[in-house]
């Protein structure tokens, strides 16, 4: 499969289809991540730009941008967060980028490009480098880190999870 005519685009209610069939397939493997979006499309979609623009954030959340990576058919395939600035919890996990590729399309190279169009996204906000973490067994988001740049700088116990993760930078 070719990630080929992929791109990243900035939200848009004209795909609300479109992310409703991705979060009833995260839905249908017991991940509950899309839960809001399912629920109420206008209050998921209404808290993506207050992220974006930084306006009643609860405490200790930071702006950010949310990103869709679509197919040249405008099927989103995945989804990528850029938080503009990093927190002392986010220093330890989390970090600037967070993505995601929906069940049926992983292993076929879209969480690689998802992050290096990110990336790009990063370097237009002014970031010079971003840090970014994974679970420790998570190969196959270590390999994604790793082609785009990604150098190990450690390992540390989730205060979320309880599980290792694995702590990169990147430099831009």
């Amino acid at each position: 499969m070719s990630t080929q005519g992929a791109t990243l685009i900035e939200p848009t209610e004209e795909l609300t289809a479109e992310l409703l069939a991705m979060a009833e397939e995260y839905q249908a493997t017991g991940d509950d991540r899309y839960k809001l979006a399912i629920e109420d499309f206008t209050a998921y979609f209404r808290s993506l730009m207050k992220y974006a623009k930084g306006v009643d954030l609860p405490l200790g959340h930071v702006p950010s941008s949310t990103f869709w990576l679509i197919s040249g058919s405008s099927r989103i395939i995945g989804r990528s967060s850029l938080r503009h600035h990093l927190t002392t919890e986010l220093e330890h996990e989390g970090g600037h980028i967070g993505y995601d590729i929906r069940p049926s399309e992983r292993r076929k190279g879209y969480g690689t490009l998802t992050l290096k169009l990110t990336l790009e996204r990063a370097r237009d906000i002014g970031l010079t480098r971003v840090f970014i973490t994974c679970d420790t067994d998570n190969g196959g988001s270590a390999k994604v880190i790793e082609k785009n740049g990604g150098e190990m700088q450690g390992q540390a116990i989730s205060n979320r999870t309880g599980k290792q993760i694995s702590q990169y930078w990147i430099e831009l």
